[in-house]
Parts: structure tokens; C-alpha cells; sequence
């Protein structure tokens, strides 16, 4: 098989990567829940590389992203529920109703603002229109938070889960009450990491997080613009690390942890500059 600039080959791919006996055994394996992560971190890399201004590796990125959606189509496929030219036919007939002023109505002298409005009606209809077809169940109670979106990075829809929640009564009065939560919620991953139980562990970790943006939220912190700056302060004190052992001819791999802890230490005091572009903390 031959790499080709028509859709059909990709997806000939995935087929072929998810055909049981003959295909790859890690891709056989995969549901949407476990491919999930990569599509959203995919995402994360094409914004990256556009915030870099590299075209070269947004294509690639593009590329990757283009991957996600077609690994989950082959998978719909497979359960008969539905294939990527349903994929394309749904977008572009949402593209088109949502262009009136392009496709239909040839108005070639509307303004900025009259698309915006339009835009925002025929979304407004589109969602009244999936909320009738679901069933009387789905539609019967609406949620204080239905309105956060449920596609908002995890760190994000935290935070605008706990302040919608928060508009009616239900927070916290004081960011220390917070803390002692997060105390609480450590010790219970304490507990499950006793009895072993990773299912558990999971949930509990993500409980701590979960009161961890609280925190950050009642001290007026951005978790996700706080997470970066401690990511780029720790990669910048484990460049610190490699450079100080490269200078005694030493490699990462040969060091104990005590050499790297003690020189983890020295870098927290030391004067190591971020580079350009990044947060510093």
C-alpha cells in the first residue's frame, strides 16, 4: 500500500489496521473511550504548532488530527452506526445551512455582525432539533450545568462547572475551607493506594484535582495558565539537571536519584531563564 493525496487511501488504512487476524493487534484493541485522549491531545499539538508559526509541522499535526476522526468513523462503521462519508455529509450540510448569505441567498453585502447573528439562530435551531430527537427522558429535566460545554478541555470545564454551580449558593466561602478538601481528598488516595485499588486511585485522583482547580479558582488562578508555568518550570529544571550532569560527563541514565534530587534542588535556586514564549513561575 502506497501513501496517496485522496482521502479513500486513509481510510483504506484504518481499515486495514482494524481488520481482526491481519490487522495491528494495539489498533484491534481500541474503542472510543481509549482513543479519546489521543484525539484530544492531537488537537492540543495542531494549536501548538500554530502558536510556533511551524506550517511544516502543522501539516503534520493536521494530519494527525485528520487520523482521529477516521479511527472513530471506522469504528462507528463497524457497529453499523455510521461511516466517515457521514461524517463529511453531516458537516458540510451544517456549513451550508449555517451560510445562508453564501449558498443560499447570495447576499454578497451583509455585514460581520448579521453573520454572527445568523449563525447563533441556526445553531439555536439545530441543537432545538437534536433535543427533539432524543428521547422524553433526555429533554425532561434541564440542568443548572447543561449549558458548560461538555468538548471544554477537563481543567477548563472544572472550573466552569464549580462557578455555574457556585451562582447558586453552592461553594465554598473561603479558600482554606478548600484546602482543607484537598487534605481531605489526599488522604483518601492514601487510603485507596493501601488497599491497592486502582480503580479507586483513578477516581480519587481525579477527585483531589477536581478541589485542586477549586483552589485555584477562589484565588483568582487560571489552573490550566498554572499547570503551563509549572510544566516549562519543570522542564526548565530538568534541562538544569541534564546540563549540570552533561558537564561532568555524566548521563541521565548512570546518575542515582539522590544525584539528580540534589541537583533539582541546586536548579530551584539557581537563576534558570525561561525560554521565549514561555510562562515563567
Amino acid at each position: 500500500m502506497t501513501p496517496s493525496r485522496d482521502i479513500s487511501r486513509l481510510i483504506e488504512i484504518m481499515a486495514a489496521l482494524r481488520t481482526p487476524v491481519t490487522g495491528c493487534p494495539w489498533d484491534l484493541v481500541q474503542n472510543f473511550e481509549t482513543i479519546a485522549p489521543y484525539t484530544i491531545e492531537e488537537a492540543y499539538e495542531v494549536a501548538d504548532a500554530i502558536t510556533r508559526g511551524d506550517l511544516d509541522d502543522l501539516r503534520e499535526e493536521l494530519g494527525d488530527l485528520l487520523l482521529q476522526v477516521v479511527y472513530h468513523a471506522r469504528m462507528a462503521e463497524e457497529q453499523n452506526a455510521f461511516a466517515f462519508g457521514d461524517v463529511v455529509e453531516a458537516i458540510t450540510r451544517k456549513m451550508i445551512r449555517r451560510h445562508p448569505h453564501v449558498f443560499a441567498d447570495k447576499d454578497g453585502n451583509i455585514q460581520p455582525a448579521g453573520v454572527k447573528s445568523a449563525w447563533e439562530r441556526i445553531k439555536a435551531e439545530e441543537k432545538a432539533e437534536r433535543a427533539a430527537r432524543r428521547p422524553p427522558e433526555d429533554t425532561a429535566h434541564k440542568s443548572l450545568l447543561a449549558s458548560v460545554k461538555v468538548g471544554l478541555p477537563a481543567l477548563t470545564r472544572a472550573m466552569e462547572l464549580q462557578r455555574k454551580a457556585s451562582t447558586v449558593g453552592f461553594d465554598w466561602n473561603d479558600p482554606r475551607a478548600v484546602l482543607a478538601k484537598i487534605r481531605e481528598e489526599a488522604d483518601e488516595i492514601e487510603a485507596a493506594l493501601d488497599r491497592n485499588d486502582k480503580v479507586e486511585i483513578a477516581e480519587e485522583t481525579g477527585d483531589l484535582m477536581f478541589a485542586l482547580v477549586n483552589l485555584a479558582r477562589h484565588v483568582d488562578a487560571d489552573p490550566e495558565t498554572a499547570l503551563r508555568a509549572t510544566n516549562a518550570k519543570f522542564e526548565r529544571r530538568f534541562a538544569y539537571i541534564e546540563k549540570a550532569l552533561a558537564a561532568k560527563g555524566r548521563s541521565l541514565e548512570r546518575a542515582s536519584l539522590e544525584e539528580m534530587d540534589a541537583l533539582w534542588n541546586e536548579a530551584k535556586t539557581a537563576v534558570v531563564p525561561a525560554k521565549a514564549g514561555t510562562h515563567t513561575a
